[in-house]
């Protein structure tokens, strides 16, 4: 039946489907309010007058139709009708019927919309009527229109749905019922995971050996995905599983990815593939039809139709009907491809904007907390900073008053002096060593921070500091004790020689006794009265270990991990009972480290605690040793010979060359530039291509043609990079510097370096 309007459609059919025809007619004209007029009609006007036996007319102004049936004189039950939409033949048949003479009124094409309305719903009828004794024609023309049908409902379906599984599922079942076959199976090859096989109500021998497969890693996993079956008789083959090794696979894609195949019968024509070789035994297939499926231009799976229990010759229409629907899915499955990705980069840029948004959440906690240390700290500070400023104003401003008051022979006694005066210098030293802290820990951040290292003895050091700390120990009533211990662990007293030779060491002698005060300096702060103090020094090997012990208040274990941060003290209070700003420990754990160090703290609350600090020695006399060498080896600096007449372009690349520490001879003569080449034997020949005289060519030749001097590497100057069709024999080439340019001087002179040092690098 054709589409066109203007057509008309001609069939066999039951006088019953001509009814129901007419009642569709008839439904139309009230929709599009038009009116009808049927023989029926007519003849309570007058007689008859048409050749047919039954008719009806529909006019409307949208939609006209012309409905005619005839009798058949072989049989009565059925009849030939005839339904035309052309306005020329429903204007003809109007006339003829006219018996007034009266105007015809003009007739337009229908609307494409309510003719395509129309069809379906005719095709819906003729498609469900009971098969009459039809010729082979008319029996084609309903199959077509059936199968039409089945691709258009697979289409839609595809256009309305991303759901693969649904969409295979249903059609799946649908061209299985179109092709009356026992089983409608989809092959897939190269199955991502088997997990696809096993979702299953219960577990089957088929599901099981999936997953022994997936265990054993197998390269290639094929299984039937997808199932249809007429009846329950026709034994499954679902989710059936095969290997196939590479051979066997690839057979298996040139056999069966270019072209649909039928097999009649499997008994006289077995398969030669090794795929798919044990379904006969175990499906009981007679009969098969399969097609490739094609997938950007990738065999994704098979479509193949059984016959079971018998044999079966497959028409062309079957086959073509596959191979339709077979591109549809291909279709459906490149769509749920792209959008599986879709979601897949959706899913993606989620997470990274839920990592992103945790970040930015831990930055800005990070942020609040080190604004809360700032501001934690400048209290500090503050505090410490006041109050022995406080102090050295107060004294100093007493002491001032009393000189302005009585002048030289001032009333205050002169140990009160000595008190005051004291009193400012020790304050002054302790606002001193702040600020050193702070100076010597943002240094050590920054990078800044060299150590100056030689050999010194760890046991001077160590009496260093403990002279240095008496007096702050004695005014806290602790005693400061110091152990020197050999490599035989034998104890030592205080007295010991402190340039022994068991306590040599190789390092930075003032940052390892800066450790040595921060470490003591707080071990007394935190240790009470009548406690002690007691510093041990090791040498084992090549390491020092520096341990400080004390039997102050201790460390509780939650607070250990703030020791060695910046403007961290434990006690954070405004009034708190000890004074610090909490940088001494951050500085020596940053003073260790830069020493290549550790350091180590145990700690129990109320017995007292011990860092322990880790120091390797620093290699000084193989530092020393390779300077040395060095300073003794003489640099080989490469040569280059510039060939070049103008002078400031040569003078240009002289300077330029010789800054970057390269030897460079300017022969401005062309005529004697390859004999001096061939003398001073250079490494680089720049060599000016546009030259009077002997031209840059003909030197590069020379060197090219000559034993002695092949292997010179050439950088050719040229106004403009040559082509490689017109390059020459030259290694390289560079354009000539613009010296009036000095927008381009610059990169030019980068390039000129750049292509000198890859030359050298070449040769």
């Amino acid at each position: 039946m054709s589409s066109s309007q203007t057509h008309s459609v001609h069939k066999r059919c039951s006088w019953q489907v001509f009814d129901q025809i007419c009642a569709l007619l008839q439904q139309k004209a009230e929709s599009e309010a038009g009116w009808s007029l049927t023989e029926a009609q007519l003849s309570t006007i007058r007689e008859k007058t048409s050749d047919c036996d039954r008719f009806v007319v529909l006019l409307s102004p949208r939609f006209n139709a012309l409905l005619l049936g005839r009798s058949q004189d072989s049989d009565s039950q059925y009849c030939q009708l005839e339904l035309t939409f052309s306005p020329t033949a429903i204007a003809a048949f109007l006339t003829h019927l006219n018996a007034t003479g009266s105007s015809i009124p003009q007739l337009t094409p229908n609307d494409p919309n309510v003719q395509s309305e129309f069809t379906l719903e005719l095709i819906e009828i003729l498609t469900e009527a009971p098969l009459l004794k039809q010729d082979s024609a008319e029996q084609a023309l309903l199959q077509q229109v059936e199968q039409e049908r089945l691709l258009n409902e697979v289409t839609k379906l595809i256009r309305q749905s991303l759901e693969l599984s649904e969409i295979l599922e249903t059609a799946v079942q649908q061209v299985r019922q179109f092709l009356h076959v026992d089983r409608l199976i989809i092959y897939q090859f190269n199955i991502p995971a088997p997990s696809c096989l096993l979702d299953l109500d219960q577990e089957t021998p088929e599901s099981s050996l999936a997953l022994e497969l997936a265990q054993d890693a197998i390269p290639s996993l094929d299984a039937i995905t997808y199932e249809s079956r007429s009846s329950e008789e026709i034994p499954p083959v679902l989710h059936l599983v095969e290997e196939c090794n590479l051979i066997d696979l690839y057979q298996l894609k040139q056999h069966y990815g270019s072209a649909t195949w039928t097999i009649d019968d499997c008994e006289t024509q077995p398969s030669t593939i090794a795929a798919l070789l044990k379904l006969p035994e175990e499906a009981h297939i007679r009969a098969e039809l399969g097609t490739p499926i094609i997938v950007q231009n990738q065999l994704w799976g098979l479509l193949i139709a059984h016959q079971c229990f018998a044999p079966r010759h497959w028409q062309d229409r079957e086959k073509l009907l596959l191979r339709r629907i077979s591109g549809h899915l291909a279709i459906a499955i490149y769509q749920a491809k792209l959008y599986a990705e879709l979601q897949q980069q959706k899913d993606t840029l989620e997470q990274q904007i839920i990592d992103r948004t945790q970040e930015l959440r831990d930055t800005l906690v990070s942020a609040q907390s080190a604004d809360r240390t700032k501001s934690e700290f400048l209290a500090t500070m503050s505090h410490e900073l006041r109050t022995p400023l406080t102090t050295i104003i107060g004294m100093s401003a007493t002491l001032l008053r009393y000189y302005k008051q009585q002048g030289i022979s001032s009333t205050l006694p002169l140990e009160k002096q000595i008190e005051y005066l004291r009193t400012i210098q020790n304050r002054g030293e302790h606002l001193l060593a702040l600020i050193n802290d702070i100076l010597d820990l943002s240094q050590v951040e920054a990078g800044k921070t060299i150590l100056q290292v030689r050999e010194f003895s760890l046991a001077q050091i160590a009496h260093q500091t403990v002279k240095l700390l008496q007096e702050k120990a004695d005014a806290k009533q602790v005693q400061l004790c110091l152990e020197l211990l050999t490599s035989e662990r034998s104890r030592q007293s205080n007295l010991l020689d402190p340039n022994a030779p068991g306590f040599r060491f190789q390092g930075d002698p003032q940052r390892i006794q800066q450790i040595l005060v921060n470490l003591m300096s707080n071990a007394i702060k935190f240790t009470p009265p009548e406690g002690r103090v007691t510093l041990r020094i090791r040498v084992q090997g090549e390491t020092a270990i520096l341990q400080v012990e004390d039997t102050g208040i201790g460390i509780a274990a939650d607070q250990r991990s703030l020791l060695f941060q910046k403007f961290q003290q434990l006690d954070a209070s405004y009034h708190r009972k000890y004074e610090g700003t909490g940088l001494g420990l951050a500085l020596t754990k940053q003073l260790v480290e830069l020493h290549g160090g550790t350091i180590e703290v145990d700690s129990t609350v109320g017995v007292g605690s011990t860092f322990t600090v880790f120091l390797p020695a620093q290699v000084l006399s193989a530092i020393d040793r390779a300077r040395e060498r060095q300073q003794s080896t003489p640099t080989i600096r490469p040569r280059i010979v510039l060939v070049e007449e103008h002078e400031e372009v040569a003078t240009f690349i002289c300077d330029l060359l010789t800054a970057a520490d390269y030897q460079v001879v300017w022969i401005m003569d062309s005529s004697a530039a390859v004999r001096q080449i061939e003398v001073l034997q250079p490494t680089i020949a720049i060599i000016d291509l546009q030259l009077p005289g002997l031209s840059g060519h003909q030197i590069i030749h020379h060197l090219r043609t000559q034993s002695s001097i092949q292997g010179i590497k050439v950088l050719a100057l040229t106004p403009q990079l040559p082509s490689q069709e017109t390059a020459i024999a030259a290694d390289d080439y560079l354009v000539t510097p613009l010296l009036n340019n000095t927008a381009t001087l610059l990169s030019q002179s980068e390039q000129i370096i750049d292509k000198v040092a890859a030359l050298i690098t070449r040769s």
